[in-house]
């Protein structure tokens, strides 16, 4: 106490020296028109900057809780796409016009462990078996394929990534409709390769490559990536083709989770059949 008793004497000059400088200072925007508007207009810009600026930083620590209602919201958006459906005609007379049931349900998760880098690579999804998932499921993002469920616990499963050596996905060329496995030959995550394209079919560097709807656990026509490059080796019926990915493995963090809500039906009709063939 007595040390700042000292230090406000010894400083006395200065603060009466500041307390007329803000009295002068206030008598003459109290008393000047011009003056005053300048000050208030002054102080509102500053303010609003002020506040603009602590806005933008609260949005950006909050863009964690943004992305996660974006991810629940498309999800949402992809069960009533009507790629989701598929036709069914009713064989009474009150069905009179085409009805769809639902054949895909989404069900959006985020990415808690991932790795690019090994011959095996497995992803972990926060999501689990009080949330409906199964193994077996599909696991797609905004931009393309993602992987299979391996394993589920209750909160958790395990995603076989399509950067796994025995992870074929089945695809096919946009343009052409010719469609072969597509596979992860290691190294480059980036890139795979789709095979058993015969050599008839034209090719274009650039060409769309989507799923091809002939397994159960992609839907048709989801993004894998583009053809990036091709050769057909002499003598050879297929060509060699090089796929780049649309998705960037190393940056997932929002995926969807998709189930096939006929798949059971679909595996048992095939299954009988293959019986009744042996």
């Amino acid at each position: 106490m007595r040390n700042l008793i000292r230090f406000l004497s010894k400083n006395s000059v200065v603060f009466i020296f500041l307390f007329l400088e803000l009295v002068a200072f206030l008598l003459l925007v109290n008393n000047n028109n011009y003056q005053s508007s300048k000050f208030f207009n002054s102080s509102n810009f500053l303010i609003g900057n002020l506040y603009s600026t602590i806005e933008n930083v609260n949005d950006y620590f909050n863009l964690k809780d943004v992305n996660a209602e974006l991810a629940e919201q498309n999800a949402r958006l992809q069960n009533q796409n009507i790629t989701s459906f598929t036709k069914v005609f009713g064989t009474t007379v009150e069905i009179r016009d085409t009805t769809y049931h639902q054949k895909y349900l989404y069900t959006s998760a985020k990415v808690v462990n991932n790795s690019t880098n090994k011959r095996s690579n497995y992803i972990t999804l926060d999501k689990g078996a009080i949330n409906g998932v199964e193994a077996g499921m599909g696991v797609i993002s905004a931009k393309g394929v993602v992987g299979t469920v391996k394993n589920v616990s209750d909160n958790f499963c395990s995603v076989m990534s399509v950067l796994h050596e025995k992870n074929a996905v089945s695809a096919k060329i946009k343009n052409s409709g010719y469609f072969g496995p597509l596979v992860w030959e290691l190294g480059n995550y980036r890139e795979a390769e789709l095979n058993d394209i015969p050599n008839h079919v034209q090719l274009h560097v650039g060409d769309t490559v989507i799923t091809s709807g002939y397994s159960l656990v992609y839907p048709e026509g989801i993004l894998i990536g583009r053809i990036k490059k091709f050769d057909l080796p002499e003598g050879n019926n297929f060509y060699n083709i090089t796929v780049e990915f649309t998705v960037d493995y190393k940056r997932l963090s929002h995926v969807y989770i998709v189930k096939h809500k006929q798949k059971e039906e679909q595996q048992k009709l095939e299954e009988l059949t293959e019986q009744e063939q042996e």
